[in-house]
C-alpha cells in the first residue's frame, strides 16, 4: 500500500497502554505503534500520539498527512466517558469526517465480529460489554481508581495488599507475597512503590500472580477467583445469557476462564479478532455512510 486511495479507511485504537494508528484499504493493513492515549487522564498527551502516530503512517505510506486526514476515520479511544470529550477531541484532530466513540466499542467488535456475545475485556484496565439483537451493553471502564475489576492494574493492587495482610498475619505466607515481599524490600517498600506507581507499574505485577496462580498458590488463586466472580457479575449485568458467545480479552483476560462458574466457563470461545480489527470495520462502516449521504 502506498499513498491515500478513495477506498482507503483510516483506524485508531488507543488505550491506557499504547495506541494504534493504522491505514487499511480494503487489502492491506499498514499500522504504527504509539504510546498511552487516554483522553480522560491526559487529552493533550493522547492527541500527542495519535498525531505522531498519523505522521509515522503517512511516512510509511509515502504520502503527506494531509492526504490520510481526508479519509474517512474511526477512533475508539479509552477515557471518551461522554460526548464532550468525544466532540473535544473532533476539534483537536484536523480529520475532515472522524467518527469518536470510547475504546469498548470497537473491541466488543473487533472480538464478535458480527455476531452477538459478550466481552469481558481485562487488561491494564477493564470493562464488559455485549451486543444483542443489534444493540450494544456497556459496563465498566471507569478507570482504576474508581473501578477496573479484574484488570492488570487490580491484580497487581490486590497482590501488593494481601502481601500486607501476610506481614501482619491475617493470611498465612505464601510463594507470591514472599516474593513480592522480596522484590520491593518488604512492607515499606510495598508502601513507597505504591504511592507513586503508575497504573502500568501496577499492571506489571499481574503475569507473576498468574504464574503463581498455575503453580497452586492459594492467595494467587484467591486473586483469580475473586477477579472471575466479578467478571460474571459483568458479564450477567450487561446481559448474558445461556447460550451467547463470551470473549475473554485483554492480556490477563483469558487467565480467569478457569476460574469461572458454569455455564459461563463453557461458553467461552476465542476472539474473532483484536480492537483494531474492529476500529477497522468501523471505519469502514462509517466509510459506507459517508458514502451513501452524497449518493
Amino acid at each position: 500500500m502506498t499513498g491515500a486511495s478513495h477506498s482507503q479507511v483510516i483506524a485508531i485504537d488507543g488505550g491506557g497502554t499504547r495506541c494504534r494508528v493504522a491505514a487499511h484499504d480494503g487489502h492491506e493493513t499498514i499500522m504504527i505503534e504509539t504510546g498511552s492515549a487516554n483522553v480522560s487522564s491526559d487529552f493533550d498527551g493522547a492527541v500527542t500520539q495519535i498525531t505522531e502516530g498519523l505522521g509515522k503512517l503517512a511516512a510509511r505510506l509515502e504520502c503527506p498527512v494531509e492526504d490520510l486526514l481526508a479519509v474517512p476515520a474511526f477512533a475508539g479511544l479509552a477515557g471518551v466517558v461522554d460526548g464532550a470529550i468525544a466532540d473535544r477531541l473532533r476539534d483537536a484532530l484536523p480529520f475532515h469526517n472522524l467518527r469518536v466513540t470510547d475504546d469498548r466499542i470497537p473491541a466488543l467488535r473487533g472480538a464478535l465480529g458480527p455476531r452477538d456475545g459478550a466481552i469481558a475485556h481485562c487488561g491494564t484496565g477493564s470493562f464488559f460489554a455485549a451486543r444483542i439483537g443489534g444493540t450494544h451493553h456497556l459496563a465498566g471502564g471507569w478507570g482504576p481508581v474508581l473501578g477496573d475489576e479484574a484488570s492488570a492494574v487490580w491484580v497487581g493492587r490486590k497482590a501488593l495488599a494481601l502481601a500486607l495482610e501476610t506481614v501482619d498475619g491475617r493470611h498465612a505466607p505464601s510463594p507470591l507475597c514472599a516474593q513480592l515481599l522480596t522484590q520491593f524490600g518488604g512492607a515499606p517498600g510495598i508502601v513507597d512503590f505504591a504511592g507513586s506507581a503508575r497504573p502500568s507499574e501496577f499492571g506489571a505485577i499481574a503475569p507473576l500472580v498468574t504464574q503463581h496462580a498455575g503453580d497452586g498458590d492459594p492467595i494467587a488463586m484467591s486473586i483469580l477467583q475473586t477477579g472471575a466472580e466479578d467478571i460474571a457479575r459483568g458479564l450477567r449485568h450487561v446481559g448474558w445469557t445461556p447460550g451467547l458467545a463470551i470473549c475473554l480479552t485483554g492480556g490477563i483476560g483469558p487467565h480467569f476462564a478457569p476460574y469461572l462458574p458454569e455455564p459461563l466457563r463453557s461458553s467461552v470461545t476465542e476472539p474473532a479478532g483484536a480492537p483494531l480489527d474492529g476500529a477497522i470495520a468501523l471505519a469502514q462502516e462509517f466509510a459506507q455512510e459517508l458514502a451513501g449521504a452524497f449518493d
